[in-house]
């Protein structure tokens, strides 16, 4: 059987999911719905330190706009990990169910699989590393 996709598409489908999520999680859900300070507040009342909350929003939105663009997606797929590992630990206490009060674990933990994934797959056809990387270079 022919497979749907090639892995060049697969890698461009996988890595734009990663983006769109990251992207809608910091900008739309921490910085509209949550706003920065709720966000730190947050952050405040499971313990961790409130000024955090503005470096995970960076790291979310820069990463999630890298990976977008497909700009040294290794790099910034491995700097989400420990902000999603992050999410999965905070929403441990709901249960397994994303779908739970509070949100469960099942899936920070699935996005952070994602990553580890992105890892191996690297930038891709489809990225604008690639496409600078194969550009000829000026002679001197």
């Amino acid at each position: 059987m022919n497979n749907l996709f090639n892995s060049d598409t697969s890698t461009l489908i996988l890595r734009i999911s990663l983006a769109t999520v990251l992207l809608a999680h910091s900008l739309y859900l921490k910085l509209v719905v949550f706003t920065l300070p709720g966000t730190a507040q947050y952050f405040g009342s499971i313990g961790l330190p409130e000024w955090l909350a503005y470096i995970v929003f960076l790291i979310e939105a820069i990463a999630g706009m890298a990976l977008l663009l497909g700009f040294k997606t290794g790099f910034f797929s491995a700097l989400i990990i420990p902000v999603l590992l992050g999410a999965t630990w905070a929403h441990s206490t709901n249960g397994w169910l994303f779908t739970n009060t509070g949100g469960g674990w099942e899936y920070p933990l699935l996005l952070t699989l994602v990553a580890v994934v992105q890892i191996g797959l690297g930038d891709g056809k489809y990225a604008i590393s690639t496409y600078l990387q194969s550009r000829p270079q000026p002679t001197r």
